[in-house]
């Protein structure tokens, strides 16, 4: 359970205590909330639904064209590091 939590339960509770309470503190000088974050969050969700899937196969595109150059690119570069 050590090795999986990265030390003893409590020191590392004591631990993420005392962090929360170092972010808790930096959120309330900015002037956020917790229900701001949110909120922020499903606005953000929604102006990415808003966009619709062209967006997604825009960037389906890129990956493609992009892969037309990499993939060649990788597959010389493992073929000649393996004749080292």
């Amino acid at each position: 359970m050590d090795r999986f939590l990265g030390g003893s339960p409590l020191s590392v509770l004591v631990r993420l205590i005392f962090i929360s309470l170092l972010v808790g503190a930096a959120m309330a000088f900015l002037g956020l909330s917790p229900q701001n974050l949110y909120e922020a969050a499903g606005r953000f969700i929604r102006s990415i639904t808003n966009l619709g899937f062209g967006a997604v196969r825009e960037v389906g595109q890129w990956v493609v064209a992009g892969a037309l150059i990499v993939v060649p690119l990788w597959l010389l570069m493992r073929l000649f590091a393996g004749r080292k």
